[in-house]
């Protein structure tokens, strides 16, 4: 049985690529020529856990940063909806209102870091 922080073999590392790719554990299994019950063994098993949550998390990671990156994009785009005379006004509320809402969520999201790092700098100044 794998523990937490021991290596996966091929086969394992094959099946977390499967179960990130493809949308059931049976087609999972399917893929990388496993019966389905050893994969769902596999899934019971911290360590493979472990790799499983990691890879997902980095999968994630990624597609968050192809987000971050088309921000510039999204913005420019609401703002030549929102100057377009020719739009519908519905079309201009929404993309001003879009605006407004990012920016006072921005705005709090700043606040809120502030608060938090003040929080963490008086907790290490508390007597242990």
């Amino acid at each position: 049985m794998t523990g937490h922080g021991e290596k996966l073999n091929r086969k394992q590392d094959q099946a977390i690529t499967a179960l990130v790719i493809c949308p059931s554990i049976p087609e999972a299994a399917a893929q990388c020529g496993l019966a389905e019950v050893t994969l769902r063994r596999w899934l019971k098993q911290d360590g493979f856990q472990q790799a499983y949550r990691d890879t997902r998390r980095q999968v994630v990671q990624h597609a968050l940063t192809q987000v971050q990156r088309a921000t510039g994009e999204a913005v420019a785009t609401l703002r030549n909806v929102m100057q377009d005379p020719e739009a519908p006004a519905s079309a201009r509320v929404s993309a001003a209102k879009a605006i407004l809402e990012t920016a006072v969520k921005a705005v709090e999201l700043g606040d809120l870091e502030t608060r938090i790092a003040a929080l963490e700098a008086a907790a290490k100044e508390l007597p242990r």
